[in-house]
């Protein structure tokens, strides 16, 4: 599932420069040779958080350039700017994540002004068509709203003789977006407006890379506040790979909430056995799996006895599991005996394998539970009724590989790829800023205790990190109660800056 700088940092823009020196004319990219920006800008009227509201919309590319004025990227976004055009008023920037994932999730599932409606109750979506609706929960309330594809998803890609793997990687991605909105704040005269910045998945990733973008130059570009929806940030401690006990311990509490919710284990809540295997996660079995082949005996059967209750699984699987459940093995033997899987993305999900063997489920329900009613929404939407005419496809999940996760600094940070640590920078060097965290308790691709966990390492001041969950999982906004609460909440965290 997982989506800036008036210039692009030197030292990503120096290989296309040098390579450029090397080709004979006739071979170079010319402007006058890229067709110019595409866009459409249409007028519109909601009812929003309660408040009518007439807005702009712009749908269409932006051109990324080189220090020579050359073209590199047309990057695809749609601007929805309230009427009277207020030069305070704040503005919020949302994409998504993958990396290679499109802004449709949030777009047409979130915070758009309208949205595609799907099942609320884990349901697959089945077949078109598909209802796309007013959305009251959008923010154009309270904030002017821009979506953005990152390079290689939606409708964004390279120009011209660019390459597009220069924009795949954690530091690229995270420049490109900054050049964007330090653009777009130019063209609309928002530099002085309160600025947000909010991501899903690995966009919450772009959003630590991004913030470190904006703020930690001279040229700063100060935030009110940064949108974290499924968090992910230190990938070395959430690896599932062998001998990352860290892993193991994380995923306790999600495998508590999808047991409960299945009636593998029985709590008087999902928020006080979350809260119990939180607890336990971080204490005894810690300690246990810190002992390795030592854990022997009464000690081994009272965390196998206590892993058991947690996870709906029995003492005798996880005894052949040495004590260690990856979530792939979850999804398929909570509900082996049901015939049925559950989900990554949403665990509350669940589907049925081509046969009930195997260790590891064919598919994940809760994805393709959902994506064609989302791709077809975007696709209707934007051709439609923001009149954007183009014949690319929309690239809802794209390849955008190998990326590069390197975040420079040596050997060791370039093995541990944690970017939680510019989140923490960018608090202690601008103290307006917040940050928000929605977690939902069903989701494994980004755990909550793996947020919770990254977010609470020295260097970040806990004081200004609010964390709220949700009764689903990855894409919370799925669900009509949780992207009611999840659209107050936001509201309220915009409000109170």
């Amino acid at each position: 599932m997982a989506l800036g700088a008036g210039l692009l940092v030197l030292g990503a823009i120096a290989p296309a420069f040098a390579q450029d020196k090397e080709k004979p004319a006739a071979e170079k990219t010319k402007t006058e040779d890229i067709p110019p920006p595409k866009r459409s800008i249409t007028k519109h009227s909601g009812r929003f958080g309660g408040q009518s509201v007439s807005y702009t919309a712009t749908a269409g590319e932006t051109w990324l350039k080189a220090d020579d004025g050359t073209p590199r990227a047309a990057i695809f976004s749609v601007s929805y700017v309230k009427e009277g055009r207020d030069p305070d008023r704040p503005v919020t920037f949302l994409f998504n994540g993958g990396p290679g994932s499109g802004s449709v999730w949030l777009h047409m599932g979130a915070f758009g002004p309208k949205r595609v409606a799907i099942p609320s109750d884990a349901r697959d979506d089945g077949a078109p068509p598909y209802p796309i609706v007013d959305n009251p929960d959008s923010l154009l309330d309270v904030t002017d709203i821009v979506f953005i594809d990152p390079v290689g998803t939606g409708f964004s890609h390279a120009l011209g003789k660019t390459d597009p793997k220069d924009f795949y990687g954690v530091t690229k991605d995270a420049e490109a977006i900054a050049q964007f909105i330090r653009l777009w704040l130019n063209e609309n005269g928002r530099w002085n407006a309160p600025k947000y910045l909010g991501g899903e998945s690995y966009g919450t990733t772009r959003s630590a890379a991004v913030l470190n973008q904006l703020e930690g130059a001279y040229n700063d570009v100060a935030l009110n506040g940064v949108i974290l929806i499924s968090t992910v940030l230190d990938f070395a401690a959430g690896a599932d790979t062998p001998g990352n006990e860290m892993s193991y311990i994380l995923n306790v509490p999600s495998m508590a909430a999808t047991a409960l919710f299945h009636g593998k284990a029985q709590a008087s809540s999902v928020e006080a056995f979350t809260q119990e295997a939180r607890q336990w996660a971080i204490g005894p079995y810690a300690a246990a799996l810190l002992k390795g082949n030592a854990l022997q005996g009464d000690e081994r059967a009272a965390v196998r006895k206590d892993l058991a209750r947690f996870t709906g699984l029995s003492e005798a699987y996880l005894e052949q599991a040495d004590l260690r459940v990856t979530p792939d093995r979850f999804y398929k033997e909570l509900l082996r005996d049901r015939g049925l899987t559950v989900g990554r993305l949403d665990s509350r999900y669940t589907g049925k394998d081509y046969d009930n063997a195997g260790e590891t489920p064919d598919n994940d329900p809760s994805f393709y539970g959902i994506d064609a009613g989302y791709t077809a929404a975007i696709n209707a939407y934007a051709r439609e009724t923001l009149k954007f005419d183009t014949e690319r496809r929309y690239v809802t999940i794209g390849s955008v590989g190998p990326w590069d996760w390197r975040l420079g600094g040596g050997r060791d940070n370039d093995v541990y790829v944690n970017v939680a640590p510019y989140i923490g920078k960018g608090l202690r060097e601008n103290s307006g800023l917040r940050i928000f965290v929605g977690q939902g308790y069903y989701d494994f691709a980004t755990p909550f205790f793996a947020a919770e966990y990254a977010l609470s390492r020295t260097g970040i001041p806990k004081e200004r990190v609010e964390y709220r969950y949700y009764g689903s999982g990855h894409m919370m906004y799925v669900r009509d109660e949780d992207r009611a609460k999840l659209s107050q909440d936001i509201r309220a965290f915009i409000r109170a800056r």
